[in-house]
């Protein structure tokens, strides 16, 4: 993370720019210099999570009530001393660093198959340099700090950069993390959480002004030095021919630093003594090898830069000078500009008028000013009035065209003269051609409309002009409105259709009539054929579509639907957005483009996002793209799924219910694109997911009804929905008669035995011993908690329940929360250790008292949530055996992971 080799120099090069503080200290510090202001450290959460993570065990799915009380105790420490924490998650992952997320994902990958290696191999968890944070952490963690009263804030961008903004904006007392970005933004200090000590709240601090001045370059360098070296966005190899330039020429190589460090030294050289010296005359490409590389760069360089904050390395043009004629009588000064402008005498009115300089003939040519723009327009003269007329200059030709004044816009408009009446007429250029067109008056709207001759009558004809195309349309005028109507010309008949522009695309379509409404239709001009086929707008997108009419039932239909699915064929994001013009609008506009267009609901989604109050709805309604990182599974495990796959139908529901807009949404909401990793995804590109279409009593719900309406009833609405996305609409009455918080953990077993069929008895009697056996045990006891040896496929088993409980925070948000989130936070239904225990337990043969450690009320509460769970299945045409009774998948049969998962979702 962060900028590439800055961690290592500071540590080893330059340690004085590390000074240990302490919290209690420098909180009385900014009281007193701050008087009513409480002292604030914002929390880059996601740095400090392997640091919050202190059990021993981490290899069975986690520890969560021991991570729980360790969060406590971390929030009461800084509490106890007045300071206050607010807390930043990531809540996206931007494109810009997609590759390097991607990077770190197959780099993940890699380690958990040594994990997974040295379990089978050695029976037992691995070392803490093998550390892997249990699945879910980031999503939990969340949650605790919430239910510990923390603020805690999920973001909409780079998290790293919402942090440094907090920080610098609400005048804060640090940062608190471990990225080396930290360094690089001009914010306030930035302090290590990896050097914390909880006992004392001493910690270090990493200034960046020192680190600046052993480099001898200034805060302002530093984004252009982070972004030489490799960051986030700049891969580490585009500058390395570079920087080993830089090195070579650089002349005070530290021998007792190593290859890394002097390297970072060179680069800072080569920008104090090289580029400097350019700073403010060259681009940065004039100066550095960007290559097709430069947007990038820029980009990664603007990154680090918060509101209100420029960097001087962004090259401004000066203004333009103009080399005055030498030969001129006198100076004047222009008001607006102060800058001396050469005069000469208008023979009329003898009157001093401005001159500027013709590029071409080195001419001085009289000017007026513009009362608009207040500077100097270029002028000739009317041979008729002998009066002074303003010129425009035809950037094709070169010459000055005379100007006449628009009464309404109050702008200039070039002139042509009409050849019959020697009347100047007003000219309109197209850009395109940068050729003028002369323009007439309209007798009803005194508006202008653009003329073109007919080469046939060898009159003039309307013209508009489309502002897509930039190209022209002949006008002829509808019998009706009396309105002018554009025409298209048909390419073999040479004939003049007339014309209906889309209000969104401002396109013009041509336009027939049908004969039994007698209104006209939009058309499009299949170039196969060479006809026109009518086409039908939709009332959401407001987008034309192809219409084909069936030969029997003589209805129109859309063309290009998929006859078996009835899903729209084309498989993207948007089909009526071009992909190309998302690359070139601004930032802001890219923000409006999303998968939802209802505002109201848009914002209550982007309000929960941002209170860390729900799980990926927000980016599923705005981007229509999610991304799930590594999870604990054996790649050499067969018979078990990746969690991916066994969640994806639940997703696809939720999809249908987010994007479909209620009754029958699935057919025509987009897709969506999941980045999850499991083994055998090279994550070159993303999986395109369509939606499922929900199994609801009653039908789908809108968001609106959802998230909005407040009725006594819609409670049940909520939780129909809720078990429609895990299709279990069936087992309603069984779920519901089920305590708290065991109702959302059968729910969820429910749905894991019927997807996964290499689940057994054993196995549903493992999770439901421990999370009845986990209400009873105090902390200290979970903690002393030791396993005769790790199982590998157990270690899957764990990591697999605590991704369904990371599924149930997608659904309960995407529904309308119609159960608590805390009946399923793992600290309340999960640890990782103790079902580990009853696992092995369970494959021993042991019996269901011994699993429920002889206690009568759980014993009689484990029979009941089983029965809950088998009659669903059974109602589902899945019966759960006891692994004695397991026989081998039959040859062909869905043993892959792959093909259990194409064998599945399509399971109503």
């Amino acid at each position: 993370m962060g900028v590439r080799g800055l961690q290592g120099f500071v540590g080893s090069t330059c340690p004085h720019i590390c000074t240990v503080v302490n919290f209690k200290e420098l909180a009385e510090h900014h009281r007193s210099k701050h008087p009513g202001c409480t002292p604030t450290i914002v929390v880059d959460a996601m740095c400090c999570l392997r640091y919050w993570y202190t059990p021993e065990s981490w290899i069975c799915g986690g520890q969560w009530r021991e991570y729980f009380s360790a969060l406590r105790d971390f929030v009461k420490t800084f509490t106890a001393v007045g300071i206050r924490l607010i807390f930043f998650f990531d809540g996206t992952v931007e494109q810009d660093k997609r590759d390097e997320w991607v990077k770190r994902r197959l780099k993940n990958n890699r380690e958990i198959s040594r994990i997974f290696h040295y379990i089978k191999s050695h029976k037992e968890q691995p070392g803490r340099n093998m550390f892997f944070i249990p699945s879910g952490l980031a999503i939990f963690t969340r949650f605790a700090l919430k239910s510990l009263g923390q603020e805690t804030l999920c973001s909409l961008q780079e998290a790293d950069y919402e942090v440094a903004s907090y920080g610098l904006q609400n005048n804060c007392l640090g940062i608190l993390g471990e990225d080396t970005d930290y360094l690089i933004y001009d914010t306030c200090p930035y302090f290590s959480i990896s050097e914390l000590c909880l006992d004392s709240l001493d910690t270090v601090m990493l200034c960046r002004e020192k680190l600046c001045e052993s480099l001898d370059i200034s805060l302002a360098d530093l984004p252009l030095l982070a972004c030489l070296l490799g960051n986030d966005i700049i891969p580490e190899g585009m500058f390395e021919s570079f920087r080993y330039k830089c090195l070579s020429s650089y002349t005070s190589v530290k021998e007792n630093f190593d290859k890394k460090g002097n390297i970072i030294l060179a680069v800072a050289d080569h920008i104090s003594k090289v580029l400097r010296l350019h700073q403010g005359e060259k681009k940065l490409e004039e100066m550095l090898p960007l290559g097709p590389n430069k947007a990038l760069f820029y980009k990664g360089v603007a990154s680090y830069l918060l509101p209100g904050q420029k960097s001087p390395w962004f090259f401004q043009k000066p203004k333009g000078l103009i080399t005055l004629d030498k030969e001129v009588g006198s100076m004047s000064s222009a008001p607006e500009s102060k800058q001396e402008v050469p005069m000469c005498t208008d023979p009329e009115s003898k009157q001093g008028v401005p001159l500027c300089t013709d590029p071409d003939s080195k001419q001085g040519i009289p000017m007026c000013t513009d009362a608009e723009s207040k500077q100097g327009v270029p002028m000739c003269t009317d041979p008729e009035s002998k009066q002074g007329v303003p010129m425009w200059t035809n950037p094709e030709s070169k010459q000055g065209v005379p100007v006449c004044t628009d009464p309404e816009s109050k702008q200039g408009v070039p002139m042509c003269t009409d050849p019959e009446s020697k009347q100047g007429v007003p000219m309109w250029t197209n850009p395109e051609s940068k050729q003028g067109v002369p323009v007439c008056t309209d007798p009803e709207s005194k508006q202008g409309v653009l003329v073109s001759t007919d080469p046939d009558s060898k009159q003039a004809v309307p013209v508009c002009i489309d502002p897509g195309s930039k190209e022209g349309f002949l006008l002829c005028t509808h019998p009706e409105s009396k309105q002018g109507v554009p025409m298209c010309t048909h390419p073999e008949f040479k004939q003049g259709d007339p014309v209906c522009t889309h209000p969104e695309s401002t396109q013009g379509d041509p336009v027939c009539t049908y004969p039994e409404s007698k209104q006209g239709v939009p058309m499009y001009a299949y170039s196969e054929y060479r006809q026109g086929v009518p086409m039908c707008t939709y009332s959401e997108s407001k987008q034309g579509v192809p219409m084909c009419t069936h030969t029997e039932f003589k209805q129109k239909s859309p063309l290009g639907a998929d006859p078996e699915f009835k899903l729209e064929a084309p498989i993207c994001t948007n089909p009526g957005i071009n992909q190309e013009d998302l690359v070139n609008m601004e930032p802001e506009i890219k923000q409006q483009v999303t998968m939802v267009s209802d505002p109201e609901i848009l914002k209550i989604a982007r309000a929960h996002h941002v209170q860390a109050e729900s799980y990926l709805v927000y980016n599923i309604m705005s981007s229509g793209e999610i991304e799930c990182s590594n999870t604990l599974e054996d790649a050499l495990d067969q018979a078990l799924p990746s969690q991916a796959f066994v969640y994806r139908p639940v997703r696809q529901r939720v999809y249908s219910l987010l994007l479909g807009g209620g009754e029958d949404g699935a057919s025509t909401c987009p897709t969506v694109k999941e980045w999850f990793v499991y083994s055998g995804n090279p994550l070159r590109h993303p999986d395109l997911v369509r939606p499922l279409q929900m199994n609801i009593p009653g039908g789908t719900p809108s968001l609106k009804l959802l998230w909005l309406n407040q009725d006594a009833g819609i409670q049940a609405r909520r939780l129909d929905a809720l078990l429609g996305c895990f299709d279990l609409s069936s087992s309603r009455e069984e779920l519901q008669a089920v305590e708290n918080p065991f109702k959302a953990l059968c729910c969820l077993l429910t749905y894991l035995f019927v997807q996964v069929d290499t689940l057994c008895l054993e196995d549903l009697h493992a999770f439901i011993a421990q999370a009845l056996c986990l209400q009873g045990k105090p902390t200290v006891q979970l903690i002393d908690l030791q396993l005769d040896y790790i199982d590998a496929r157990a270690v899957q088993l764990g990591s697999l329940l605590v991704r369904g409980l990371t599924t149930l925070v997608l659904v309960n948000s995407a529904c309308g929360f119609p159960w608590r989130m805390s009946d399923f936070m793992p600290w309340n239904v999960f640890d990782g250790k103790l079902f580990h225990q009853k696992y092995l337990q369970s494959e021993k043969g042991c019996t269901v008292e011994a699993l429920v450690e002889q206690n009568r009320s759980r014993l009689t509460k484990f029979h009941a949530l089983k029965s809950v769970v088998c009659k669903a299945c059974v109602r589902e045409n899945r019966r759960i055996v006891s692994r004695q009774h397991w026989h081998s998948p039959q040859p062909g049969g869905p043993t892959d992971a792959h093909q259990l998962e194409e064998d599945r979702p399509a399971r109503r």
